[in-house]
């Protein structure tokens, strides 16, 4: 069976490529990186313009209504441009959250402001499910209690929490812009991409879903993200990988193109294969998607799994083959490395992925 992208497909791709290329330059990535901002507001702009923001939102709600296939042709170019906008955050959880899960009325209220760009959406994803205990809500009406490290946060007009009432553990969905929300900057590794504390007193909110299953959709939530941040994996381990490999026949000692030397050779050689094993997983992953595949639990576990070890492999070596200068600001190669290891947590690290394919594969022998 053949995975591979369409040609109209390839075309959005090249499309994304060349406007990434031209619009989120080094210069831009490092005028985040050395300024206040907290993502780039202009680039952010541009990429709704394209429709990206509403590739997967069906028309009725101001999206293209087109497909997981796409979105993820789209998802690989932001990985490869290191872009800093809250993308992944506001698409791959928050919209695809109102798909899962939202009432009518909630949907048409920020589909169309989430397509547009208008509107950023985050998700207060739990390491520990269970983690969400500690934030509370009384008739799905008023959230009290602290969620750690959010992303995009300080930047985003709504973010969902998982809290938990009578019955259980709920999704709430709460408005940022209120007096009952406090929100404190934080750092992580990741120095393109913004997260904070939000503490939350009684903060108006409103229920997600139905009351009880808020973990259960978060679960749902978490796979079909997984797709998405392991083909953004893809796009970016590519790009370190040809970062090392260029360096590589530029550089010279000896007399000659360290590309030449057989331990470099092997460095690059092992990082293709493993970038092309992880890419073999994410087709048939994007494919699951797709089409709501029962294969979607085992393909996304897989590929999530592969996504990571491909990407920070590549970033590692892609620093090791700059030698000492990979190490220095000056260098991009630090940027994929903290892109690599921010992404590898985003929803669960690779020690929960494997547990899940482990899980997964279990379900199966029986």
């Amino acid at each position: 069976m053949d995975f591979e992208f369409t040609q109209d497909q390839k075309l959005i791709g090249d499309q994304a490529r060349t406007f990434l290329q031209n619009e989120c330059s080094s210069g831009v990535v490092r005028g985040v990186l050395d300024g206040d901002a907290d993502y780039d507001e202009d680039l952010w702009n541009g990429i709704a313009e394209m429709g990206w923001l509403g590739i997967a939102i069906p028309e009725e709600y101001g999206g293209l209504g087109l497909n997981y296939l796409e979105l993820a042709v789209i998802a690989e170019e932001m990985g490869r441009s290191l872009a800093p906008v809250p993308f992944s955050t506001s698409v791959y959880l928050a919209t695809e959250l109102l798909l899962l899960a939202g009432s009518e009325e909630q949907k048409q209220r920020w589909l169309p402001r989430l397509a547009s760009g208008e509107a950023i959406g985050t998700v207060a994803l739990e390491t520990n499910l269970s983690a969400g205990q500690s934030t509370t809500v009384e008739n799905g009406a008023n959230v009290t209690g602290r969620k750690m490290l959010v992303p995009d946060a300080n930047i985003a007009d709504f973010c969902v929490v998982l809290a938990t009432e009578a019955d259980g553990a709920s999704l709430c969905l709460v408005e940022l812009d209120q007096d009952a929300v406090q929100r404190t900057p934080a750092t992580a590794i990741d120095l393109l991409r913004s997260v904070a504390d939000v503490e939350f007193t009684q903060a108006g909110a409103e229920r997600l879903g139905a009351a009880g299953e808020g973990a259960e959709i978060l679960e749902t939530l978490c796979l079909r993200a997984a797709v998405l941040y392991a083909w953004e994996q893809v796009g970016g381990s590519d790009a370190a990988l040809e970062q090392a490999r260029d360096y590589a026949l530029e550089r010279f000692a000896f007399g000659r193109p360290i590309a030449s030397f057989q331990a470099i050779k092997h460095k690059l050689a092992q990082a293709y294969v493993k970038n092309t094993l992880a890419r073999s997983n994410c087709y048939f992953a994007i494919s699951c998607l797709n089409s709501n595949s029962s294969e979607l639990a085992l393909a996304a576990a897989t590929a999530r799994i592969s996504a990571i070890q491909a990407y920070y492999y590549s970033s590692r070596e892609n620093i090791q083959t700059h030698g000492g200068m990979g190490f220095t600001w000056e260098f991009d190669c630090h940027l994929h490395y903290r892109r690599a290891k921010s992404l590898s947590m985003a929803i669960g690290g690779e020690t929960s992925w494997k547990q899940r394919l482990i899980a997964t594969l279990g379900q199966q022998v029986n």
